[in-house]
């Protein structure tokens, strides 16, 4: 396939150049990609109100000002999101903000939320078709004043674009941004989109996307929070600022978010605490570290109704997406799965009261 042949030759470039490289190519062939090829229905998973073909979904961050939604999904991803979008337009942090980790399977970023601005991302979902499932995931600009506004203004201007919105509360590269995740700040956060959605008359689902660096007492927090909140769920987890002993590429040193194969275990675990938490009342999306079906039937297993991923694809390419859902079904067939819906959460041990 031209996509896979040109991921390899991507590889060979600086890692922010190719990605605007590989963003140009899948612009240029969208209108000619053929439709993806029917999903198995035993694929089909119904969560936030919608009904997704199959559960593998492309991580934010890869198509930050929704260039190309559609492309992805003739690919064969049961959803996408867009984003991170800010109010205005920023330019992020200096370069070099992108590193490869090759070795490693990971990549460490400091992008620090570049995009277009709301206006732009606005304005592409606006002249979709609509077909398929994309989300948008919103955030604050790093010198605003109030950024609590800026995610009202965020959602006020996409909810109505977009299949589900998510909350960025998470993202290291922001300086003070991940303190919205306290109880306090994220009760007010919450509360404020929740009316600002009541107050636009739209029942538009809302995510919140969390670090895979809270503690117990602070998942605790969230947990609580997000049940009394009425957003729809939760998205386990965002980059790391963590660095395992076992990296060995030279660029580990890097500040930044960590991604990838070594995130996988860390996101995991606090996917599967977080169920134990939230128990069956919300949608969990499980990101982190998925590059197989083997990884994403795990983290089903571990209480996620649905699966991102975004890193494993800079290395492998699209032809990843197929293999991931084939292997699935494999793992669904050795463990007697009917249905992918019926593996969630099947490794949870409820928590004792």
């Amino acid at each position: 396939m031209i996509l896979d042949a040109g991921a390899v030759l991507m590889r060979l470039m600086p890692p922010e150049t190719a990605h605007r490289a590989t963003l140009k190519l899948l612009a240029l062939v969208a209108p000619v990609l053929p439709a993806a090829p029917t999903d198995n229905p035993r694929l089909a998973v119904s969560a936030l109100g919608l009904q997704f073909t199959n559960p593998i979904g492309l991580a934010a961050g890869f198509d930050k000002d929704a260039e190309v939604p559609d492309a992805m999904l003739k690919l064969g991803f049961g959803f996408v999101e867009c984003g991170t979008v800010t109010p205005k337009p920023q330019a992020g942090n200096p370069r070099p903000r992108l590193f490869r980790l090759s070795e490693d399977r990971a990549v460490v970023n400091r992008m620090g939320f570049n995009n277009a601005g709301v206006e732009r991302a606005a304005a592409r979902l606006d002249r979709r078709a609509r077909k398929g499932i994309v989300g948008i995931n919103i955030g604050a600009n790093k010198d605003s004043a109030d950024r609590k506004s800026d995610y009202r203004v965020a959602l006020a201007r996409l909810a109505s674009l977009a299949d589900y919105v998510t909350v960025n509360v998470s993202s290291p590269n922001t300086p003070g941004l991940r303190g919205l995740q306290n109880r306090d700040e994220l009760e007010q956060l919450l509360q404020i989109l929740v009316e600002e959605r009541a107050r636009i008359g739209l029942r538009t689902p809302l995510l919140l996307k969390i670090a895979p660096d809270v503690g117990p007492a602070a998942l605790d927090d969230i947990a609580d929070v997000a049940l009394a909140s009425g957003i729809e769920g939760l998205i386990v987890g965002n980059t790391t600022i963590a660095r395992p002993a076992t990296l060995k590429n030279r660029n580990a040193h890097q500040s930044g978010g960590l991604s990838g194969a070594p995130l996988f275990a860390p996101s995991t675990a606090l996917l599967r605490e977080a169920r134990a938490r939230i128990g069956t009342k919300r949608v969990l999306i499980g990101v982190g570290g998925v590059s197989s079906g083997a990884d994403a039937y795990a983290k089903i297993r571990a209480g996620a109704n649905l699966v991102q991923f975004y890193t494993a694809l800079a290395f492998e390419g699209p032809g990843l997406i197929a293999r991931i859902k084939a292997e699935l079904l494999q793992a669904m067939d050795h463990d007697g799965i009917a249905r992918v819906a019926d593996a969630v959460g099947l490794d949870i041990t409820p928590r004792q009261s």
